[in-house]
């Protein structure tokens, strides 16, 4: 179960990174966001590499579809696992973007909508005229129809997601939670076994466990919660 967890290298250094893997080297799947891409360049890829580590790059991309194969094609010679585009990029740069992984082991995700978002903002804010849930699942189907080979969804939504994509379309779940747990910046959370239940593949455990007094009992904590499910 625990390499079902990934931990984001939140982090703006590259000392910091490696002070955080270092201090918790039962992690086998790290997460590298903008954040930390931005500050080290290819750096962090190579030492996780060096590690042998899987590696979550959360770019979320979203831009024109030669803009995103590029990118995409210059990810896939790092090797890392995931890469994840915005569904909101639109058809053609999903196609592009799957052009640019094409013969790598890099798998992209779409992200459906971004879990520090509710329905209230999706409705007034981006003027979105669907219900939260019934949007989150078009952009997984755009997704799963274009060829993707997952999707990033709130873990409140993807029981529906699972359902309708089917077993074969990896779903990876930020917003999650252990009970007792600061929110924070997310809005539609669930606990680690709750999110297991609905139907996550995986899920992205980042402060809970990062920004523990104890991150290696958080860690060991949230495998125990989570093997309760299997």
């Amino acid at each position: 179960m625990n390499d079902k967890i990934i931990v984001p290298l939140d982090v703006p250094t590259l000392d910091g990174a490696i002070a955080l893997l270092d201090r918790l080297p039962q992690v086998s799947f790290w997460k590298v966001g903008l954040e930390l891409f931005i500050s080290t360049g290819t750096d962090i890829l190579k030492i996780l590499k060096e590690r042998d580590k899987r590696i979550f790059l959360d770019l979320k991309l979203h831009d024109i579809p030669n803009t995103v194969a590029g990118a995409c094609r210059a990810a896939a010679k790092h090797d890392v696992d995931f890469l994840t585009i915005h569904a909101t990029a639109g058809r053609a740069a999903l196609q592009a973007a799957l052009d640019g992984v094409r013969g790598s082991k890099t798998q992209l995700l779409a992200v459906t909508l971004l879990t520090s978002l509710d329905a209230r903002e999706l409705a007034f804010d981006l003027k979105v005229p669907l219900e939260l849930p019934e949007y989150a699942l078009h952009m997984a189907l755009l997704a799963e129809e274009t060829g993707i080979h997952g999707a990033v969804c709130s873990p409140r939504e993807v029981s529906q997601l699972q359902r309708v994509c089917g077993d074969d379309f990896t779903f990876v779940c930020p917003g999650v939670r252990p009970k007792g747990s600061a929110i924070g910046d997310q809005r539609r959370v669930m606990t680690p076994s709750q999110a297991l239940k609905a139907g996550a593949t995986y899920l992205v455990i980042g402060r809970p466990i990062t920004a523990a007094s104890d991150p290696i009992a958080a860690w060991e904590q949230i495998c125990q919660e989570m093997e309760s499910v299997s």
